[in-house]
């Protein structure tokens, strides 16, 4: 093993969990954990089970009653579902999509195995490539951190299907887990009902990565655009502000349809950017779902 991925892990400890655990005081539990993470299963009602263990909104999606069962340990098992596909590799000189990834699930690997949890992940490149079982402790850290850091990186690759990576998730992953889908969501269809059955199971936090470049185009004339999944390439005149308004509404209502899927399948989403603080992302979003968790419980007493 290189020594590349004990270098970003020390970075990341300086740069990222130790502000972290200043500003969080250690209660990472907001930050990753909703309600029910302590669940071994979910299983049908019989009579006798305790009413107050009815999950109503897998009863209201199934129209059968459904009851928690819960675990007595503490541990989660988490587990990272990483879109690895070419388009991952765009962004500036100083930051690209895949850096962001990386910084991402080296330091909730870390904050995760620091307090005894395990982590393991499903890496999708050209299609899903590798699963790592999930480990406790720093070494299993390392270990994503080079698979991530020293796998090969294809020019090109058939266009992605996120839904392959998350049915694989779904395929790997035993009992009931914490799961982050991270991606830029530059992927074929169909992967908001592989999300929504993946939620059903298991805490699902989704992860978007994004770069400005790929909402709001900048104005540097007439230059030759090549798709990073395909190869292909296409010439565009930037400096037309017709076309460079159509690429931005089509963005946002992109943007806008998988906001709507998130909620649908009734999943948080982290969006992320290569131009904006890892720190104050996660705080932000941290922060996000104490006020949804304070609202659910305010209308539920």
């Amino acid at each position: 093993m290189s020594a590349a991925p004990e270098r970003v892990l020390q970075r990341l400890d300086w740069t990222v969990i130790r502000r972290l655990d200043g500003m969080l005081q250690g209660d990472y539990r907001t930050v990753f954990r909703g309600n029910g993470l302590d669940l071994a299963d979910i299983r049908e009602y019989v009579p006798g089970d305790d009413v107050r263990y009815i999950d109503w909104n897998v009863t209201a999606r199934m129209d059968v009653p459904y009851v928690r069962e819960y675990l007595e340990e503490r541990e989660v098992t988490a587990w990272f579902l990483l879109d690895l596909s070419p388009s991952m590799d765009f962004g500036t000189a100083r930051t690209k999509k895949l850096d962001v990834l990386i910084d991402l699930v080296g330091a909730l690997a870390r904050v995760l195995t620091r307090h005894g949890n395990r982590v393991g992940a499903v890496l999708y490149g050209r299609g899903v490539e590798r699963v790592i079982p999930a480990r406790t402790g720093r070494v299993q850290v390392l270990r994503i951190l080079h698979e991530l850091m020293d796998r090969p990186r294809p020019k090109s690759a058939p266009f992605t299907r996120l839904a392959d990576l998350i049915e694989a998730g779904a395929r790997t992953i035993g009992r009931r887990s914490l799961v982050f889908v991270v991606s830029d969501l530059i992927t074929a269809p169909g992967w908001e009902r592989a999300l929504g059955r993946l939620a059903r199971r298991h805490e699902v936090l989704a992860v978007r990565v994004l770069d400005p470049r790929e909402r709001d185009l900048p104005d540097i004339g007439a230059i030759y655009m090549t798709d990073a999944e395909t190869g292909e390439q296409m010439y565009i005149d930037t400096s037309d502000p017709r076309f460079r308004a159509r690429f931005l509404a089509v963005a946002a209502r992109r943007g806008a349809e998988q906001l709507a899927a998130f909620r649908r399948a009734q999943v948080d989403v982290l969006t992320l950017s290569t131009e904006t603080d890892l720190v104050a992302s996660i705080l932000r979003f941290a922060a996000q779902r104490r006020l949804a968790r304070a609202k659910r419980q305010g209308a539920a007493s």
